[in-house]
């Protein structure tokens, strides 16, 4: 499958706790911290939801 690369750029600070948890699932802990994921609906699931606090990076 194709993998797809999710870069935090934003803080988490403030944010409200579900989104801080699809953080941690995604394997964001810190800014401008890059994880390598499988490209599944579920991951896009996540990137949408948080996709204010992070970029997808080529």
């Amino acid at each position: 499958m194709a993998t797809i690369k999710i870069k935090q750029t934003k803080s988490r600070i403030g944010a409200p706790k579900d989104q801080k948890r699809t953080l941690d699932a995604l394997g964001l802990t810190k800014m401008n911290r890059v994880v390598e994921k499988e490209d599944s609906p579920a991951i896009q699931g996540m990137i949408r939801k948080v996709r204010h606090l992070v970029t997808i990076v080529d």
